[in-house]
This record gives structure tokens, C-alpha cells and sequence, in this order.
């Protein structure tokens, strides 16, 4: 009974410990000694009973019973709902992500320790419970040890794969059907802590460069800002075209409106739209003109606006990012396909998006104004506007492999004209003054999609969001 009870003031001192924050359970010495002896906790309760039986201390042993069900309920609660304190994201999301990184680890651990356990021990306690005709007690511990680790891990897996943003769809079905695999699970559960914890540390950095600017107002441009999307998406609250993006610019003083175009309009209909959205903007934030910053052929869209729809004098700059100025030779190369097929393959698109909630959706039409020969007439017949500021960005890909739906395109303009995003090459994106190729370091290069921050990945070497934040605060800088 005496090591029972030395048990119990380990326990209580460390609950203590841990509740005023002094040490953690998931962590250092509350790591080793819970790892150790909470699975067990059925044991230890069986051979308090049998020492208090013995010693005729029966209610010794129920205020055995009373702390154990305590602590055991507090390191349950702990571990489960609040596994991670030290917070330094100011994110919850990346919280839950967090903690779940230091469950795996956790679990992790816990299976070290008992596997050395049950290889020390696990031959004597079962001659103990034999001996005792208790064998029930000892199968009953091992099923309680093997559920209480299979929660802890999989509660871990469970929190970063449903809320990782660097995990694909793909990534995740692969995680859930072989985490029950031994051996290639190990493969998979390092691999999660490793994106949670680049997540985290992305995180971080970016809460820490907030709070160092929370005043600065550095996106608070003279004139509002206007952001318009390429072909194939809406506008829509419940799903940001372009991410993270917009939420960090209003978060640092920009004034931000949505083009509100259609996702396969032509460019005269959409055009139309952009300049009645441009004339509420003058309205509504009294003053004479906007910025636009479009991506893909949304700055296609824009540029008719000013050309041919008379917004020139209200535009202050256009920045186009990956937008085809001088087409994209994908146009001609699937127009090589029949005629008739081409056509019903664009009226199934039409009719998708028609149901999506474009009235006038014109894949064929909006397609050939991407042609690269339609391009070069575009841009003899509206030449930029003397009072606007042109600039222009772009990326590249560096393999297929960068972008799943845009790899067979990729290969396709590879062949056909070079370094491409996966859907622009990259010198039909350059115009006006060009500000250069996102190029990063990592091995994934940044696609057409990822300039939007469409996946809201973070990208080793390219912070979409700072991207953004960077060209609205030289915007700022230069009086516009």
C-alpha cells in the first residue's frame, strides 16, 4: 500500500504542477511519468483492492479510487481538449493544428514507453494476476493501455488533418488509409507533425510582423482598391477567390471592393460590370479614382474597361498578375480538336456555370479572346492609358508535379512556349512595367492558382499573403 500511495502523491503533485501551468502534461517530466502510469491506471487500482482487502483499509482504497477517477478524468480533459497552452500563433485553427502535432508526438512517446514497459514488467504481472486467478485484470489493463494510446493518437491525426491548409485531398486519403498500417504509419505521423509545425512557425512569423505593423496602416491607399478575378470563378462570401489576401489588407488599412464579373462572361459584358462597379466605389469613397490589382484575365477585362468603356481617368493603376496579355497558344492547341466537339464541350461548361449563377456564360467566346492572334489586335486597338500606372507580375511552375489540375496544361505550354504558371506562359504575362517572376526556392515553384492564394497554402520561399501586402503599401508610397 505504500507504493500505491507514493503513486498517488506522484500523481497529485504533478496535476498540481500542471494546473498552475509549472509543468505540462504533453510535455518534459509530466511527459515520461503519465505516459507511464496513467494507461496502467486499471492495475493500480486493482492492487490498491488487493492491498486494501488485505490490511482491512477499505476506505483507503475508495479515496484511492476518488483520485484516480480525478486525475485520470483531468489528464483526459488535458490531453484531448486543451493538449497545447503556450500559444504563440494567435490563431486558433493553428491551435488545434498545434496541439495535434504534440498528440502525435505524444502518442509516440507513450508507445515507447510501453513497449518497454510490457517487456520488463509484463511477464511478472501476468504471474501475479494468474497466481491470483485475476487474469482478467491484466487483459483488461493491456485493452485499456491499447485504447487510451489509439485515442490520443488518433485525436492527434484527426486535428491536423482536418484543419492543415498544407495537406490536399489527395495527402489526407493517403493519411487515412494507412495510418492503421505498422511501421508505414510512422512514415505518415512524422510527416503530419512536420507540415503542423511548418504551418505553426508560418503562423507565428506572420502574427509577429501584425503586431509589429498593427498600427501602421501600411495598405491605406489614397484611392479604394478594386480586385478582380480570371476566368471560372465568382465572387462569393463563403469562398474567397483570393484567400487570405484581402482579409490581411483590410487589416492593415486598405479599402477593398470584388469586381463582381461573371466566371465565363466576354470581355465587353464583364468590362461593363467592372465600370459600374468602379462608378459606385467614386460614389460611395468620394473620391475620383481606384486601383485595380487583377489576376489571369480579369486585367484582360479591366483593360477594355479603361479602353474602350472611358475609365481611363478613373483608374489610378492596374496591376495584373499572370494575366495572358499576348494570349495563351492553349486556345489554337485545343482548337485543333473538331469543331463540333469543341462546341459541345463549351456548351456543358456554359450550362454548369449557368447553374452556378453566370447569366450569360460564354466559354467559346470567352476563349477565343485569349487566342494569342485576338491578343495582338486587343492591344494595338486599346493602348494603355497615359495617366494610369501599368505593372505586371507572373510565376512559374517548375514541374508538373507543382499543381495537380493544371500539370497536363503545364506540359502542354512547356512544349509550346516556355516557363508557364500552368495555364500563362510567362512572357505573355508581362506588361507595362514588369516587376518580375515569383521564382521560390522550393521544389513546387507557384502555379496560377497559387498567386491567388486559392489552395491558402503557405509556400517555402513565397508568402502569397506578404506578396499582396508588399505591392498595395507601394501603391501607398507612391500616392495612389
Amino acid at each position: 500500500m505504500f507504493y500505491i500511495g507514493i503513486t498517488i502523491a506522484i500523481l497529485f503533485v504533478i496535476t498540481l504542477l500542471d494546473a498552475l501551468k509549472v509543468v505540462d502534461y504533453a510535455r518534459g517530466i509530466g511527459l515520461v511519468l503519465t505516459a507511464v502510469i496513467y494507461p496502467h491506471m486499471v492495475l493500480l487500482c486493482y492492487l490498491a483492492y488487493d492491498a486494501a482487502w488485505e490490511q482491512e483499509m477499505r476506505l483507503t482504497w475508495i479515496l484511492f479510487l476518488v483520485f484516480a477517477g480525478i486525475f485520470l478524468l483531468y489528464w483526459l480533459i488535458h490531453l484531448h481538449i486543451f493538449p497545447f497552452r503556450r500559444d504563440r500563433s494567435g490563431n486558433r485553427r493553428v491551435k488545434i493544428l498545434y496541439g495535434g502535432r504534440l498528440l502525435i508526438y505524444y502518442g509516440l512517446w507513450m508507445l515507447l514507453f510501453q513497449s518497454v514497459w510490457y517487456t520488463v514488467l509484463a511477464k511478472r504481472v501476468w504471474n501475479f494476476c494468474s497466481g491470483r486467478d485475476v487474469v482478467w485484470v491484466f487483459w483488461t489493463d493491456l485493452i485499456v493501455c491499447l485504447l487510451l494510446w489509439l485515442g490520443i493518437l488518433g485525436n492527434g491525426v484527426l486535428r491536423v488533418v482536418c484543419t492543415s491548409r498544407q495537406l490536399g485531398i489527395f495527402k489526407r486519403i493517403l493519411v487515412m488509409l494507412f495510418f492503421w498500417v505498422p511501421v508505414l504509419h510512422l512514415c505518415f505521423l512524422f510527416y503530419l507533425c512536420r507540415k503542423a509545425r511548418e504551418e505553426y512557425v508560418y503562423e507565428c512569423c506572420r502574427h509577429e510582423i501584425r503586431e509589429q505593423r498593427s498600427q501602421s496602416d501600411i495598405c491605406a491607399t489614397k484611392y479604394p482598391i478594386l480586385m478582380l478575378h480570371g476566368v471560372g470563378f465568382r465572387d462569393h462570401k463563403m469562398f474567397s477567390y483570393w484567400g487570405r489576401v484581402p482579409k490581411e489588407l483590410v487589416r492593415n488599412g486598405a479599402v477593398i471592393y470584388y469586381g463582381h464579373q461573371e466566371g465565363w462572361g466576354v470581355t465587353e459584358e464583364n468590362a461593363m460590370v467592372i465600370r459600374d462597379k468602379i462608378l459606385q466605389m467614386l460614389a460611395e469613397n468620394h473620391c475620383d479614382k481606384v486601383n485595380i490589382i487583377a489576376h489571369s484575365k480579369g486585367g484582360i477585362d479591366a483593360r477594355y474597361a479603361i479602353g474602350a468603356l472611358g475609365m481611363g481617368d478613373k483608374v489610378a493603376s492596374l496591376t495584373t498578375v499572370c494575366t495572358p496579355h499576348h494570349g495563351s497558344p492553349l486556345v489554337p492547341y485545343l482548337r485543333q480538336m473538331p469543331e463540333g466537339l469543341y462546341r459541345f464541350i463549351c456548351r456543358c461548361i456554359d450550362w454548369g456555370f449557368r447553374a452556378y449563377g453566370d447569366e450569360r456564360p460564354d466559354v467559346y467566346r470567352s476563349g477565343l479572346e485569349l487566342d494569342p492572334a485576338y491578343c495582338d489586335e486587343f492591344n494595338r486597338k486599346y493602348p494603355d492609358h497615359p495617366g494610369i500606372y501599368y505593372q505586371s507580375y507572373t510565376s512559374v511552375m517548375k514541374g508538373w508535379y507543382s499543381e495537380l489540375f493544371c500539370s497536363i496544361p503545364y506540359l502542354v505550354l512547356k512544349r509550346l512556349a516556355g516557363d508557364n504558371d500552368g495555364l500563362v506562359p510567362e512572357e505573355s504575362a508581362k506588361w507595362g512595367n514588369f516587376r518580375g517572376t515569383i521564382r521560390p526556392v522550393g521544389r513546387r515553384g507557384v502555379s496560377h492558382a497559387d498567386m491567388i492564394d486559392l489552395h491558402q497554402e503557405d509556400y517555402k520561399g513565397f508568402d502569397v499573403i506578404e506578396f499582396y501586402v508588399k505591392i498595395v503599401n507601394e501603391l501607398k508610397m507612391m500616392g495612389l
